[in-house]
């Protein structure tokens, strides 16, 4: 089946983007696969997430408007996974986007949450199923 085998995130700061990605992508129901000094890999479904320094960064800066990926878009198991993850996020790094149109920000039929880290990275998390 076609499909991503794998996502690499470079990052400036592994200690803070490992505190935020692993609290969202365990929430996700990702497993952590690896780990090392500089980096980690989080895998679910058949891919995997890598999240790590390199010292080949031209900056430190991530800038999600620029040129390059914009956001990474998550299934969640249901609307109230959803509602969970926008809900806790603060308290793990990242903050709620579009609240004022929350959960539909993306259309009437797509029920999902848009948050985004310290450092500037944006993640949705879409229902998989109906609210419940």
């Amino acid at each position: 089946m076609p499909g991503f085998h794998h996502v690499e995130l470079w990052v400036a700061d592994f200690a803070e983007a490992q505190a935020e990605w692993g609290w969202l992508l365990s929430k996700l129901g990702f497993a952590l696969e690896s780990t090392w000094p500089d980096g980690q890999s989080w895998s679910a479904g058949g891919a995997y997430l890598t999240i790590t320094t390199s010292p080949n960064l031209s900056t430190p800066v991530h800038d999600r408007r620029r040129a390059g990926v914009n956001h990474l878009a998550f299934k969640a198991e249901s609307a109230t996974t959803v509602d969970a993850i926008i809900e806790d996020a603060p308290a793990h790094g990242w903050h709620p986007l579009y609240q004022d149109r929350y959960p539909h920000a993306g259309g009437e039929d797509h029920y999902a949450g848009w948050i985004e880290n310290s450092s500037g990275f944006k993640a949705e998390v879409v229902a998989a199923t109906s609210r419940g």
